[in-house]
């Protein structure tokens, strides 16, 4: 190698492990933790290296739960401040907007929804009752970006959380502070999850103002043709939100699971995206019934059972179940990949 070459490969170590101590805190280490010497082998055992396994090592040293706290808040941080974040969160908040105005353009000039041809089927869901209640487009938009928007955009943070870091240089120095691998990636999957409830709000929100401010707002007609109070479908609306959020957990572990597989946060990203778009074609062939039950899409349009008086749990259930039946399995081989891969290649 060349000096230049040389000069080059330390401006670029040296610039990545200035972001991960940024990361960190300060100089790698938080709330009291205390850096581990660097040894040779993987680097970022599961108490932050091998130091201290000889007799004559010295004594590893525990982070405390403040140092696995700020790491979790160092992860919120990084996500949230990304522009693709951003932009993510910007197009999930423009779909119940264009949404909406395509409604009220529709209806102004005293139009129904569907053509007037009356079928339930036309249109996504719950879009006929929108113009009678604005609450309605809040469940019409989380049953529009759901199949795709949604997923596709857990995707790409899962997808990115992993890889993303080893690609740009900063996974190994992050493996340095004394969290450990496992730590880290616990902290990486739950700011994804924090990601998918933010997600999910966001386009709830931006669907209940923009109801609010096209349509009126009053008493909620059940599915079962039950209604209740504001008050009561608000209520419903936010359990609404809060089982879509729970229906991302699978695609989110899914993604992570990828992330730890490849150092090249471009093809994470594509391979979860794509492996959610061939689910979902699996999903609608008929022929292959028997495996429907199994799929992490399945049951994702079972948070409408909500809306009927009694409330229908028996699909929640199944749906939340499977969620964290992908959780458990893809997090644990998330978590079997990572910590024994070698970093320094």
């Amino acid at each position: 190698m060349s000096r230049a070459e040389s000069r080059a490969e330390s401006r670029v170590g040296a610039g990545a492990e200035s972001r991960a101590r940024s990361r960190v805190g300060g100089d790698g280490a938080a709330a009291g933790a205390v850096r581990p010497p660097r040894t040779g082998g993987a680097v970022g055992g599961e108490a932050g290296g091998p130091a201290g396994r000889g007799p004559s090592g010295p004594a590893r040293v525990r982070p405390n739960p403040l140092w696995s706290l700020g790491l979790f808040r160092s992860e919120l941080g990084v996500t949230f401040r990304r522009w693709r974040t951003l932009a993510l969160l910007g197009v999930l908040a423009a779909v119940p907007i264009l949404v909406g105005i395509a409604v009220k353009i529709e209806t102004s000039d005293g139009g129904t929804i569907g053509g007037g041809g009356g079928g339930e089927g036309e249109g996504p869901a719950f879009i006929a009752q929108v113009t009678n209640n604005g609450l309605f487009l809040v469940f019409a938009s989380l049953a529009a970006t759901l199949p795709v928007f949604l997923p596709m955009a857990i995707g790409v943070i899962a997808g990115d959380s992993i890889a993303g870091e080893a690609g740009g240089g900063t996974l190994r120095y992050l493996l340095v502070a004394p969290a450990g691998r496992t730590r880290l990636l616990l902290a990486k999957f739950l700011s994804v999850l924090v990601f998918c409830l933010a997600a999910t709000l966001v386009v709830a929100v931006t669907a209940l103002a923009v109801g609010a401010a096209f349509f009126p707002l009053g008493e909620v007609t059940l599915i079962s043709g039950t209604r209740v109070s504001f008050a009561d479908g608000l209520l419903r609306a936010l359990g609404v939100a809060g089982v879509v959020a729970a229906s991302l957990v699978g695609i989110a572990a899914l993604g992570l699971f990828i992330s730890t597989l490849t150092t090249s946060g471009i093809a994470a990203m594509a391979a979860t995206v794509g492996l959610l778009i061939t689910v979902q074609i699996v999903d609608t062939i008929p022929q292959l019934h028997v495996v429907h039950p199994y799929l992490f899409p399945h049951y994702w349009l079972s948070f409408a059972d909500l809306l009927r008086d009694p409330v229908y749990w028996d699909e929640v259930v199944k749906n939340l179940s499977l969620q964290g039946l992908y959780a458990a399995v893809f997090g644990s081989a998330a978590w079997a990949r990572f910590t024994a891969r070698d970093v320094n290649s």
